[in-house]
């Protein structure tokens, strides 16, 4: 189903970064509403000026101050007035990290009755009080809904389906200032309307004002939180028969949440230093077990791509304990990738096989493109190899996972996440810049079994283990466009250390003009048959934990 999407930005007096950010949403193919809350001088003149109906952008004045919720309120009604199914709120700072956009509509589009919010993740300029107030928010909210599922409630970036949202606003009282951004989410909760979270980098800038009072605001929300505790009991029946489907963010692997926590990987990373690798695997297995019986949709994918592999093999199908040891597998790999950046030398012996002509680039300082996968440890071989050819990997990561990855590994290894090249699509953009890396002697890796978030045609379906999937041309477009030597890279964790094999793919890829799709289709079908042969070699190590079979969705938000 396809979405029709604006942006809803509320402003009461911030203007300095307004017009930067009514650009990046117009870049996204949004029109804007921005709803000017009763502003002063200069904002108010500085926010009109931006009203440009032919080029998408309307502003709405509010000659009275309503607060923040007021003014989101006014634009969501004004976004459904105009035909639109959903809209973006987008706080006027500049705090949000607006890259997520795609992130949120994708998911939108493959969800249109979820809510799709935004889920902070914070720099060091985030005030310590702020902290401390949103986790007392989570907590109320959390008894409110009688659920754990809300991760938060007051990021002011999110997308709302705006028929059920409109519905609440006219059958129920909401509040209108810095309570409506988790009111709205409770009762929409409440009515059964699913929420996802995506994770969003949020930053403080220097000199920035809020409108946040902090005594009455304060007082505000514990009212609200009130009202809303005592309105949960008294619908407690309708709350209960109304509980929101449990959604994954939708089919495509970069909809899915990486379930771990940054604390939680710091604490099995001391106990592996006093007590090593097997006294942590020994602390993983209850926490493994945990997320395989709670997960249904990873169990059953898992189990899924065993019965394939076994299939293709000969072997009888797999049980539930395979599948858990599928699970306990990803969190060994997990822990042995940080460890490899915390404390190299503790992840044990790494071989390697095919290295000789990778020396031989890095000796003359060419640039290459390595194409990895999910099969295996590639992680662990770009911290550990490093140091051997003298060389950093840079590697693609879709942005959503970035920010999550960057901000566990700067806590053990700050100049890695320098190399952690943050994408969403690979676009023009991107493709310059790639070509720039490689140009000045620079590698690159990128994952050959994902597809593209934003789908627009650049996958081709070839045979993996007895079905086709989709593969990305990515890949192979990229290294046409850098001219550069093409290898692949598998890593597998053998006995106590890992086996690294390196592959020559190409040494250049050229694409014909005519039947450049069926070029791209030759060039994904001989990485297919390479990550089938080496999988086989043990399937557990497959971390793809989704429908890899899935068929693509067309279209875009």
């Amino acid at each position: 189903m396809s979405i029709q999407a604006c942006a809803v930005i509320p402003s009461h007096n911030h203007h300095a970064v307004l017009g930067g950010i009514v650009a990046a949403l117009r870049g996204h193919g949004l029109a804007v509403i921005i709803v000017d809350d009763a502003s002063g001088e200069p904002a108010r003149t500085a926010i009109a000026a931006l009203h440009a109906p032919a080029d998408g952008v309307e502003v709405l004045r509010l000659e009275v101050n309503r607060g923040k919720g007021g003014a989101v309120m006014a634009g969501l009604r004004r976004a459904h007035e105009r035909g639109f199914t959903h809209a973006v709120q987008v706080d006027a700072d500049g705090q949000h990290d607006l890259g997520a956009v795609a992130d949120l509509l994708s998911t939108a589009t493959a969800h249109p009755e979820a809510l799709v919010s935004g889920r902070p993740v914070y720099d060091r300029s985030v005030p310590r009080s702020r902290l401390i107030a949103r986790w007392a928010t989570h907590v109320w909210i959390w008894v409110e809904t009688l659920s754990l599922r809300v991760k938060d409630s007051m990021c002011g970036f999110r997308v709302y389906p705006l028929a059920s949202t409109i519905a609440v606003l006219d059958g129920e009282r909401v509040g209108t200032r810095m309570d409506f951004d988790p009111e709205i989410v409770v009762r929409l909760f409440w009515r059964g309307v699913p929420l996802i979270h995506i994770p969003v980098r949020v930053v403080y800038p220097e000199g920035n004002t809020s409108n946040f009072n902090l005594l009455r605001d304060n007082v505000l929300l514990t009212r609200m939180h009130t009202r809303l505790v005592l309105t949960m009991l008294l619908r407690l029946p309708s709350v209960l028969r109304n509980r929101p489907p449990k959604l994954d963010g939708g089919g495509h692997w970069a909809s899915m949440g990486e379930r771990g926590a940054w604390w939680g990987m710091r604490l099995v990373t001391l106990v592996y230093r006093l007590l090593g690798r097997p006294g942590c695997i020994a602390l993983l297995w209850p926490v493994v077990a945990y997320f395989y019986l709670s997960n249904s949709a990873g169990r059953r994918h898992s189990l899924g791509f065993l019965a394939r592999a076994q299939a293709v093999q000969g072997l009888p199908a797999p049980s539930w304990r395979d599948g858990l040891r599928h699970y306990m597998s990803f969190a060994a790999k997990a822990l042995d990738t940080f460890i490899a950046w915390a404390d190299p030398e503790r992840t044990g012996p790494i071989a390697v096989d095919g290295a000789e002509p990778l020396h031989r680039l890095a000796a003359e300082g060419r640039g290459a493109l390595l194409i990895v996968s999910h099969l295996g440890n590639a992680e662990l071989s770009r911290a550990r190899l490093a140091m051997r050819f003298e060389k950093d990997i840079n590697v693609l990561l879709h942005t959503r996972h970035a920010v999550r990855y960057n901000r566990l590994i700067r806590s053990v290894r700050p100049d890695a996440a320098d190399h952690t090249i943050q994408v969403t699509d690979v676009g023009p953009e991107t493709a310059i810049d790639l070509k720039e890396r490689v140009e000045s002697g620079e590698w690159i890796a990128i994952a050959g079994d994902r597809t593209p978030v934003e789908f627009n045609g650049r996958v081709s379906m070839v045979p993996f283990l007895g079905q086709d999937a989709a593969f990305s041309q990515g890949p192979y477009v990229l290294a046409a466009l850098m001219g550069c030597p093409v290898y692949l890279m598998f890593c597998l964790r053998e006995g106590e250390g890992h086996r690294v094999t390196f592959e020559p793919f190409a040494e250049r890829i050229d694409l014909p003009r005519r039947g450049k799709d069926a070029a791209l289709t030759e060039l994904a079908a001989r990485y297919a048959r390479r990550l089938e042969h080496h999988c086989l070699r043990d399937p557990m190590q497959w971390y793809n934990f989704f429908d890899f079979w899935a068929e693509p969705k067309t279209g875009r938000p």
